[in-house]
């Protein structure tokens, strides 16, 4: 059995009428797809195909969630997942996808395989940027964060990574934003204005 036999649709067999089918797209699924994006997720997909006059009407919906890095933290976060999407197919001379709402498929396919759409319609739906709502990124990686805004790189051990916890976080982007000797410039840009307003003297 090949990795997505289950989403393959035999069109030809399916008699007219109103035919409904249920997918669930797991961690399996999208691994298999070698979509790096998605670590996991749990998504339900039903789909109405109206079969009339050799034209196949499909109507997919989904609903669920996958989990993806933070950009911001690199920590996992679940995203929702709820769209829809729409395609009518039949069959023709050759293979024909110039359309987004549109598909024509060789007389010669006895089946259509719908797993490449359910894939692209769940990636269309995952926002480019993905970050935790404000205050839930992980919090050693927020106060590294504050630090390095500063301008100046901070070196700080595994021993002081472990001791960031409670009021240990809290005092230390306390520290960062209270600290008046961090620059909130980049030094190297100081000089260089220095220079300008030496030549603006002469």
């Amino acid at each position: 059995m090949g990795k997505f036999t289950e989403f393959k649709l035999s069109l030809k067999s399916l008699p007219v009428g109103t035919h409904k089918m249920e997918y669930h797209l797991g961690k399996e699924f999208f691994s298999n797809m070698e979509s790096a994006d998605v670590r996991d997720a749990d998504i339900a997909v039903s789909l109405t195909l109206d079969h009339r006059n050799d034209i196949y009407d499909l109507t997919f919906k989904f609903h669920g969630s996958v989990t993806v890095l933070c950009d911001r933290c690199l920590d996992e976060m679940d995203l929702p997942i709820d769209t829809e999407y729409h395609i009518v197919v039949r069959y023709g001379d050759s293979y024909n996808d110039d359309s987004d709402e549109f598909l024509e498929i060789p007389d010669s396919e006895n089946y259509l395989n719908v797993a490449y759409m359910l894939n692209d319609t769940v990636a269309l739906a995952i926002p480019i940027k993905h970050v935790h709502p404000l205050g839930k990124c992980n919090r050693t990686m927020s106060a590294l964060l504050k630090k390095h805004r500063g301008g100046r790189p901070v070196s700080i051990s595994d021993d002081e990574l472990g001791d960031l916890d409670g009021d240990g976080f809290d005092g230390l982007i306390a520290d960062t934003e209270g600290d008046a000797d961090m620059p909130t410039t980049d030094p190297r840009w100081d000089k260089l204005r220095e220079l300008g307003d030496l030549g603006n003297g002469d």
